[in-house]
């Protein structure tokens, strides 16, 4: 069974980070694939501060993937966490779960301008190289 669990640590919502974005405010939608060699294409994403974004993603994968949105530091803890916790299922505004062959979007508003961190937390995933950045200019 699996089970949800809070993410309250993580910085949604911070001007480091940004905010959840509203769906009918996008300015620019992104297209990201996941998949089993622990990669996102593309994994340097280039936005404007102000910037609502619409992310398609989809994982062509055989192994469940997520896309989760903060900084290296607290993702780097979260992913800790979840090794020790791999079949917690979290549902957060910045971020997303994807089983095999699935497709979903997640829209966020990058506030201000800076590097904004994304990685997939799933135990070992992360550590592997599932990791980018985008790039808020």
């Amino acid at each position: 069974m699996m089970q949800e669990h809070d993410m309250s640590g993580m910085e949604v919502g911070s001007p480091a980070v940004g905010q959840p974005g509203d769906g009918a405010q996008v300015t620019r939608t992104v297209d990201i694939v996941m998949d089993d060699t622990m990669r996102f294409t593309p994994d340097d994403i280039h936005v404007k501060a102000g910037d609502t974004v619409r992310f398609l993603i989809k994982n062509v994968g055989k192994l469940p993937h997520e896309l989760v949105i903060g900084s290296v530091a607290e993702m780097r803890d979260h992913a800790a966490m979840m090794r020790k916790m791999p079949d917690v299922q979290h549902a957060e505004p910045n971020m997303i779960s994807l089983n095999p062959d699935q497709a979903g979007e997640l829209v966020w508003q990058f506030t201000h301008a800076g590097t904004v961190d994304f990685a997939c937390l799933i135990a070992g995933h992360m550590e592997a190289g599932m990791v980018g950045k985008v790039m808020v200019g």
